[in-house]
């Protein structure tokens, strides 16, 4: 067999790609190397095979349902390695399987030569099986599921069995990671050629589980045809970005951040995001808060500074002229006060962080920069486009684009599978878990992105990187259990990754 090494999680390919791509170039692809597209179902069956023996070594029964399809073929091909094997095999088609076609009507005829039956969805015995695997649909949803597909994949999910998907948990968008009624669960999900980007955002880590990936031989071809504008970032690609400090450096070498929020009732925002920015590597870091508020944002930190000034003030004082970079909006609130403090620091040139309610006064006066970076989250971003919040979680990749075209710079999409977009790509950050959903992790996150900004990274190298750390310290931090997870129990390991061995 031609099927190269299964990679997983520390080691998938970056680049991602829509289905369509991915079915228009791979032919091609395995041409170039005198290879048939039945070669190719033949490596992904096996490669399959590959991934059940590593993730459930101890099963006996497998219940293989396969569809029309291409991948239906791969799943006759993983049942004919299984039965091989000496596994009990059931395997159930969906429709007629007198009417597969092509490849994976050679792959039907193969399975029935070692005399493996072809039994009707209605014989399922969920009750036997040790696995499932999910060979259905693959990327060949198109529009809302049939009725019956959606009766099976609830019965899937209902079995309480493991369940390993084909290329793509059946009933989820391969290319934006949305689902129209119900998909499958799977524990893990092996993919072939390129790596789909729907796989890693919206709603994709709840049905994906573990990603496997086999390129099926033809890697470096497909790569050489296909042209990719997504791609992958992780802790481990950028953390190179933070090279040792110079022995005789001194706290001006690192910046001097600005953090501009925090109104009556609101100092916990603040307070987060200038902590983080300081545990980030700031070399200096001011706050401006209510007068109100100033008491509680330097309890237990006196190494931040605050900013003594009259609001009214503001744009005639050389404060502004101190910084080197500033976040605004953390609790800055929607009154007079935030609104001046608003408009004097949209007023400048310096780097930008705007997020919160920075992200509301843009929503109501939207405007277009290249040095800011703007964060919001799926409801912020729904106010930006004067849209939903439904609307942009059914396309996430498509809303950071167009969020980024109006209002330029780099824009953030926060949630599962964090997107960012700098108007030429898009970067996906598969790290964080739902324990993260509480209040004050995009406090945190704005203070990081500040403070890597403060030491001299660009802004899409001081996101992206800002972007992992946060997820990576969530997910370091979730080891002792994701409820009651706190946004300030992410700075022990906020400081330990912004210090790479």
């Amino acid at each position: 067999m031609f099927s190269d090494q299964i990679k997983t999680k520390c080691s998938l390919p970056y680049s991602l790609y829509p289905a369509q791509q991915i079915k228009q170039f791979e032919g091609q692809a395995a041409a170039s190397v005198d290879r048939s597209l039945y070669d190719l179902m033949k490596c992904a069956g096996e490669a399959c095979y590959q991934v059940f023996n590593m993730y459930f070594p101890d099963a006996q029964r497998v219940l293989v349902l396969t569809g029309r399809g291409n991948n239906g073929g791969d799943g006759y091909v993983f049942a004919t390695h299984a039965k091989r094997a000496g596994l009990s095999v059931q395997l159930c088609h969906m429709g007629d399987p007198s009417q597969l076609t092509g490849d994976a009507k050679l792959a039907k005829q193969n399975w029935l030569a070692e005399k493996g039956a072809i039994e009707d969805i209605e014989q399922i015995d969920f009750a036997t099986a040790d696995v499932i695997v999910d060979a259905l649909l693959g990327t060949g949803l198109s529009g809302p599921l049939r009725v019956d597909y959606q009766r099976l994949i609830c019965k899937i999910n209902q079995s309480d069995k493991p369940v390993l998907s084909v290329d793509v948990p059946s009933g989820l968008n391969a290319d934006n990671g949305t689902i129209s009624d119900v998909a499958v669960k799977a524990v893990a999900t092996i993919t072939f050629v390129g790596l789909k980007q729907g796989l890693f955002t919206g709603r994709a880590a709840e049905y994906c589980g573990q990603i496997y990936f086999s390129g099926l031989g033809i890697t470096d071809q497909f790569a050489l045809l296909a042209k990719s504008d997504v791609t992958r970032v992780t802790y481990q690609q950028l953390s190179r970005l933070l090279a040792p400090r110079n022995r005789v450096s001194h706290k001006g070498s690192f910046g001097r951040s600005l953090l501009i929020g925090g109104n009556i009732g609101m100092p916990g925002a603040i307070r987060l995001a200038s902590e983080a920015c300081l545990r980030s590597g700031s070399g200096l870091v001011k706050v401006l808060t209510r007068s109100e508020n100033q008491d509680v944002v330097m309890a237990g930190r006196p190494e931040l500074m605050l900013a003594q000034i009259d609001v009214d003030t503001l744009d005639n004082t050389s404060l502004l002229n101190w910084a080197t970079n500033l976040v605004v909006g953390p609790g800055l609130g929607h009154d007079e006060w935030a609104k001046k403090l608003f408009s004097v620091a949209f007023a400048t040139d310096l780097p930008l962080v705007l997020d919160a309610d920075g992200l509301n006064f843009l929503a109501e006066n939207p405007a277009r920069r290249d040095r800011w970076i703007l964060t919001p989250h799926p409801g912020e971003a729904a106010r930006l486009l004067g849209c939903s919040v439904a609307q942009i979680e059914q396309d996430r990749l498509t809303a950071v684009k167009e969020l980024q075209l109006i209002f330029g710079g780099v824009v953030v999409l926060k949630g599962a599978g964090t997107l960012i977009c700098d108007g030429k790509r898009i970067y996906i950050a598969n790290v964080g878990n739902p324990g993260m959903a509480s209040g004050g992790m995009g406090d945190v996150l704005s203070g990081i992105i500040g403070g890597l900004l403060a030491q001299g990274l660009d802004l899409l190298q001081a996101t992206m990187l800002a972007v992992c750390i946060h997820g990576m310290a969530g997910d370091l931090a979730a080891e002792k259990g994701e409820r009651g997870l706190l946004a300030s129990d992410l700075f022990p390991y906020i400081r330990k990754l912004v210090n790479p061995k």
